[in-house]
C-alpha cells in the first residue's frame, strides 16, 4: 500500500490510481480519435516515470505495473463516442478535488502538477503539420485540465 493512501477508501484510491489513465482518454480523444502515438506516449512515460526518486515513486511504481494493458481495457469501457466518453471522464477527474485534503500536501501538490505535465506531452506526441501546430482546438481546451483544482492553492 502506498503510505499517502492510508485515509482514502477503496474508490478514492481507485480513482487516483487511473487518473493519469483518465487524463490520457481525455486529452488523446479530445479530437474524437484516440491515435496510436498518444497511447504508446502514455506508455512511455508511465514507464519512465516508474524510475523516479521523487513523492510520487511509490505511486508509480504500483501505478505503472501493466500499464499498458490498463489503459486499454479503460478505453474500452467508455463509450466510443467523444461527445459521450468525455462528460464522464471530466465527472470522474473532478472528483480529484474532494480528495486533496487526505492527501499529504506534498503529494497532492506533486501528483496535481504531474497530471498537467502529462495531459501536455499527450497533446504534443500526435497531429500537426511537420511538427508545427500539435496541439489541436480542441485538446487546448482541456490541455490545462480545468475541471481539477490546483491542491497548492486550496
Amino acid at each position: 500500500m502506498i503510505p499517502e493512501f492510508q485515509k482514502l477508501d477503496d474508490a478514492e484510491i481507485e480513482l487516483v490510481l487511473k487518473a493519469p489513465i483518465l487524463v490520457c482518454i481525455l486529452i488523446a480523444g479530445a479530437d474524437g480519435d484516440i491515435d496510436r502515438k498518444e497511447i504508446n506516449k502514455a506508455i512511455s512515460i508511465a514507464k519512465s516515470q516508474k524510475k523516479t526518486s521523487s513523492v510520487l515513486s511509490g505511486y508509480f511504481r504500483v501505478m505503472s505495473e501493466d500499464f499498458e494493458d490498463k489503459i486499454k481495457i479503460l478505453i474500452q469501457s467508455y463509450p466510443h463516442e467523444g461527445t459521450q466518453r468525455t462528460p464522464i471522464i471530466i465527472d470522474e477527474l473532478t472528483r480529484l478535488n474532494t480528495l486533496w485534503s487526505k492527501l499529504d500536501k506534498s503529494f497532492s501538490s506533486t501528483f496535481y502538477v504531474m497530471l498537467k505535465d502529462l495531459a501536455d506531452k499527450i497533446a504534443n506526441s500526435s497531429g500537426g503539420l511537420w511538427g508545427m501546430k500539435k496541439v489541436g482546438t480542441e485538446e487546448a481546451q482541456y490541455l490545462q485540465l480545468p475541471m481539477i483544482k490546483d491542491p497548492g492553492k486550496a
